[in-house]
Parts: structure tokens; C-alpha cells; sequence
């Protein structure tokens, strides 16, 4: 039976990291990873709150456990994002990487008939097939990212201490599901500056110009300047997504630009970044593809 003890609300937010830390890893090695890993935690995480009777802060009010559940998520994704980023700082990298890594993290079991949508998780081909029957007859085409229920998605935004509904270059939310953008969706924010406008190539190099425009009005001598990327990318995870681009239209001589000449591919952040993201991609996408094609020209370029 419960004893009529009233929780310490410090006391017990002390003391759920380390549980937590404690059986991730054992999870992990059990081959028990994202949502299912998350729910697994659940578990462990409320014994502490359930061993009192309520849970009290300083000022008196009950902490109820709704609230509680939110600091669970929080502790949970930090713990993932270490185990994900080893022997790495996770938090030194921003927040979209962040929210890219545990989003990807935690749609890994969804590959798998282990996960099925239950739970407020949906994996990423589910999600494409509701909306191709949606667009039935509209002519609209899937969509490709890679989904949660929205609920699912604010969680894990949450833990991080980040807001969804201000990553729109990042996250589309609709009909309560959050699609975490493709790279390819996400070429004109990373490849265009909103002062210039895209020139199409002359038609002999029109191949290379059919997935982004590359050439910037203004750039008279384009192959020897650096006018692939309009704009180097504010964050390590945009600069990631730069290099993904150039990687998959073939611009062999930008990238070698952009990681060499503009001191991109010297940031180890980045490459630490390239590394997990290549690791959680799943199989058989373009992003995963274009990202160790990234990963194997390191040592080319002396980086």
C-alpha cells in the first residue's frame, strides 16, 4: 500500500536522470530503441513519483503527474542525445539538430512490425500512404519525410526545449501529424538567398540544374566563385543539409569549396553531426545516401 509520505518535488527530479541513464543503456543493448525505448523508461521513471503518496514543490502545490510525464520525456531525450552524439557535448549542438537526431531516433523502431502506430507514434511509409489516399484522384503525389502524431512530436520538441510550431523551415504540421521535412524540400531555404534570384545553366549543364538552381544572378564567373550556396547555413545541421545538396547534384568542385576553401568540413562538429545522421537515416533513403557520400570524401579533401 502507498505510505503517507509527501515527495520532495527536487528530491525526486534529482533522482529520475540517473534512472534514466541506467536503463537506457541496458535497453539499448537489448536491442530496444526509440518509442519503444521511451516507453520503456516510463516504468522505472514513475516508481519514483508513485512511492509517495503526493508529490509536493516548496511552495505547497501538488505536483501533479501530467507535469511530471513532461519531465520524464525531457530526461529521456537527453539521454538519447548522449548515447546518440558519444562521446560528444550533445548540448552544444542547436536545436534542430537536436530535434533532428531524436525524431530519427525515435521513428527507428518504426521500421520494424514492432511499432504500428499505437501509442502516438506512426512510422514514416504509413504516413505516406494516408496521404496518397487522401489526394485520391487530386493528382498530388505522397509525401516524403519523415512523421509522428504531432503530440508525439511536441514531446520530444518539448523535452528539448524547443517549440515545433516555430521550426517551419524544418517541421510541417498538419492534420495532427508533424513531418519532419526532407533535405530535398528543403533546398531553397539552404541554396537561395532571399535577394537573388536563380538562373538556369546553359542547357549542356542542364542536368545538374533540374534537382536546385545553382547558378545566382549577379555571379559572373559562377565556377569560380563561391555562388553554389547563397548563403552558408546559420546552423551546424543547415550546413550538414548544404553539403547533402551539393553532394546529391553532383557539384563536385562546391563542395570541395564549401568544406576546404570555407573552412566547413574543419568544424568537428560537423562531421560528428554527418556521422549520427548516417546512422539514424533509414535504410534506403536519399538522405542517408547523400550524407555518407558526404562522410566517404572527407578524406580526399585532407579534412
Amino acid at each position: 500500500s502507498l505510505r503517507e509520505e509527501i515527495g520532495d518535488w527536487r528530491d525526486v527530479l534529482s533522482e529520475l536522470p540517473g534512472r534514466i541513464h541506467d536503463w537506457m543503456p541496458r535497453l539499448a543493448k537489448e536491442g530496444v530503441v526509440g518509442a519503444d525505448a521511451i516507453f520503456a523508461c516510463l516504468g522505472p521513471a514513475l516508481e519514483i513519483f508513485s512511492r509517495y503518496s503526493r508529490v509536493e514543490k516548496a511552495s505547497g502545490d501538488i505536483v501533479p503527474l501530467r507535469e511530471y510525464l513532461e519531465h520524464v520525456w525531457a530526461a529521456v531525450s537527453r539521454e538519447a542525445l548522449g548515447m546518440i552524439f558519444e562521446g560528444a557535448d550533445a548540448t552544444g549542438f542547436e536545436e534542430d539538430a537536436r530535434i533532428t537526431a531524436m525524431w530519427l531516433w525515435t521513428l527507428k523502431t518504426a521500421e520494424s512490425p514492432a511499432l504500428n502506430g499505437k501509442n502516438g507514434f506512426k512510422g514514416k511509409e504509413e504516413e505516406a500512404d494516408e496521404e496518397e489516399e487522401d489526394a485520391e484522384g487530386s493528382g498530388k503525389k505522397k509525401l516524403k519525410g519523415f512523421s509522428l502524431e504531432y503530440d508525439a512530436a511536441r514531446k520530444i520538441a518539448q523535452g528539448l526545449g524547443a517549440h515545433l510550431e516555430e521550426m517551419h523551415t524544418l517541421v510541417e504540421i498538419k492534420k495532427g501529424n508533424a513531418r519532419l521535412l526532407p533535405v530535398s524540400e528543403r533546398a531553397a531555404y539552404l541554396l537561395m538567398s532571399d535577394k537573388e534570384k536563380p538562373v538556369r545553366r546553359p542547357k549542356e549543364k542542364e542536368k545538374q540544374a533540374t534537382l536546385f538552381p545553382l547558378e545566382m544572378e549577379g555571379s559572373e564567373t559562377p565556377e569560380e566563385d563561391f555562388g553554389d550556396v547563397a548563403e552558408i547555413g546559420k546552423t551546424t545541421l543547415d550546413k550538414v543539409h548544404q553539403s547533402m545538396l551539393l553532394f546529391a547534384a553532383g557539384q563536385s568542385d562546391a563542395l570541395k569549396r564549401f568544406l576546404v576553401d570555407e573552412g566547413i568540413g574543419k568544424n568537428a562538429q560537423f562531421w560528428t553531426l554527418a556521422q549520427a545522421l548516417a546512422a539514424l537515416y533509414p535504410t534506403g533513403t536519399e538522405e542517408k545516401r547523400w550524407v555518407e557520400g558526404v562522410l566517404a570524401r572527407k578524406k580526399g579533401m585532407g579534412l
